[in-house]
């Protein structure tokens, strides 16, 4: 079954903007780090880089769940047969291009989608991805990782968070990855990047935690999409995007900060996380063969 076909909202939950008011909560050990989202219904939902992969899997689960979805991208084209369908269902997609390299792009879309009511979510989910190792080190590629994965979210927050702020609500979810957790073959572009990001939630999050913002950040596994399909090499517990999204809207319902999975492969990549230098390269080197 698809994400599609099984909605995780619960219709007895707020569906208002106030449900992202942290500050009410009784921080208590154990206690979930973020409201928990029960109910997507009428929120305003703003989904960047979800053309394909685990955003447009997003967008689907959460329009299906009655959210009001806004999606951008730099290529909208492929979406215009959904965009009908749910004008024809009553509940209509905004699409409006974008490309997360250009700051003032960025800035003026930010205020476009404010201007239309308020904003309760945020998910960042464009990335730019092409394995490569420091043997074939090409610093175009290296760059342009930089330019959409990280420099491009710091554009987009640079919109969004004057808005939250004034708000004194919403949500801002940010898609890293566990190659970002540590240093991974094949990964010397794409997960210095995303530990980045994983480093800049983390700070949003004590930052924003008692503002009424919400701050949570996804690490997927290998998840087939168009920026994987091009990996020669094998990937362990391989997901489809419907599955990644019902995986993070269930976070995001959970209250959860840190969304990861499937935790049949996260599991493993979090002990070894634990381990002392020595023996984290040896395992690593044994695992892919270096």
């Amino acid at each position: 079954m698809s994400v599609e076909d099984s909605s995780i909202s619960k219709n007895d939950a707020p569906n208002s903007a106030t449900a992202h008011r942290l500050p009410a909560l009784k921080r208590r050990f154990g206690a979930a780090l973020n409201l928990p989202v029960t109910n997507w219904q009428g929120q305003r939902i703003w989904l960047v880089g979800a053309s394909s992969g685990i955003g447009l899997a997003c967008a689907k689960a959460l329009h299906k769940s009655g959210a009001k979805v806004i999606i951008s991208a730099r290529e909208l084209s492929t979406l215009s047969d959904w965009a009908v369908a749910a004008e024809l269902e009553g509940n209509p997609l905004e699409l409006i291009p974008l490309d997360v390299t250009d700051a003032l792009q960025v800035k003026y879309v930010a205020r476009q989608v404010a201007s239309r009511g308020t904003l309760d979510f945020m998910l960042y989910c464009a990335g730019h991805y092409l394995a490569q190792r420091a043997t074939s080190f090409d610093l175009t590629e290296m760059l342009r990782h930089q330019d959409v994965n990280y420099k491009g979210l710091l554009h987009v927050l640079d919109g969004v968070l004057p808005i939250f702020l004034q708000q004194g609500t919403g949500h801002i979810s940010i898609v890293s990855s566990v190659a970002g957790w540590r240093g991974l073959p094949n990964s010397l572009a794409y997960g210095p990047t995303k530990a980045a990001i994983t480093n800049l939630a983390e700070t949003l999050y004590m930052d924003l935690q008692d503002k009424g913002i919400g701050v949570s950040v996804v690490n997927p596994g290998f998840v087939a999409t168009p920026l994987t399909a091009q990996n020669t090499f094998a990937m362990p517990a391989l997901i489809t995007p419907y599955e990644a999204a019902k995986a993070m809207l269930a976070g995001w319902e959970k209250g959860s900060f840190d969304i990861n999975f499937p935790r049949r492969f996260t599991f493993w990549l979090q002990l070894l996380r634990l381990l002392p230098y020595r023996i984290y390269f040896a395992i690593v080197r044994r695992l892919t063969g270096l």
